[in-house]
């Protein structure tokens, strides 16, 4: 049974400076395109068989750089559409929503070109992807880059919780490496954060 290697793609200016870029197409920066490079080191001599990938330039640039090469843009992978609140840091919500958990409060419309989602709408979406990668890791290693709150829910899916259990994993940070696999039959993080 191959292992499911979430990658975080690497550091923009908005995770930088702790912005929501949920459908935003933010570019990497140098440093982002840095950690991405060394991204290749650690997948160098996995059988893997299928590259997922959100469609968002920061998920397909990274890809490339990690050589990943026939990364397949996956739309089920973007980021939370964090409605009104997108680019808005978490402190700036907090001064108009004292006390905001993005876990528990969600967000609010945005526009016509954010909308907004719940977090089941999410949590339903990571279960899309999931359903399509595991037929696959009986074959090899799959990997998916996205982003860091989706990554948060796909792995809490990936191991049968709620997706409001999310809250749990440390954000992880970008251009890291994290590893899904199956222990004695039952679904495990094996890494989580790896930079």
């Amino acid at each position: 049974m191959g292992e499911l290697m979430v990658i975080r793609h690497g550091q923009t200016e908005w995770s930088l400076s702790g912005r929501h870029a949920g459908r935003t197409d933010v570019p990497l920066t140098e440093a982002g395109e840095a950690s991405a490079r060394t991204l290749v080191s650690r997948l160098a001599g996995r059988n893997l068989v299928a590259v997922l990938s959100s469609p968002l330039s920061r998920a397909m640039r990274t890809a490339e750089l990690a050589g990943l090469t026939g990364a397949v843009p996956d739309p089920d992978l973007l980021e939370w559409d964090y409605g009104g609140y997108e680019g808005l840091t978490a402190a700036q919500i907090r001064e108009g929503r004292p006390g905001w958990d993005l876990w528990r409060d969600g967000v609010v419309p945005g526009d016509a070109a954010h909308p907004g989602e719940e977090l089941q709408q999410v949590a339903a979406r990571t279960d899309a992807v999931l359903n399509r990668i595991r037929p696959l890791l009986t074959e090899g290693d799959v990997a998916v880059v996205a982003h860091g709150h989706l990554a948060r829910v796909l792995t809490t899916r990936w191991v049968g919780l709620e997706p409001s259990a999310s809250r749990i994993l440390g954000h992880p940070h970008p251009g890291t490496l994290s590893v899904l696999a199956v222990e004695d039959g039952q679904p495990v993080i094996s890494a989580w954060n790896v930079p």
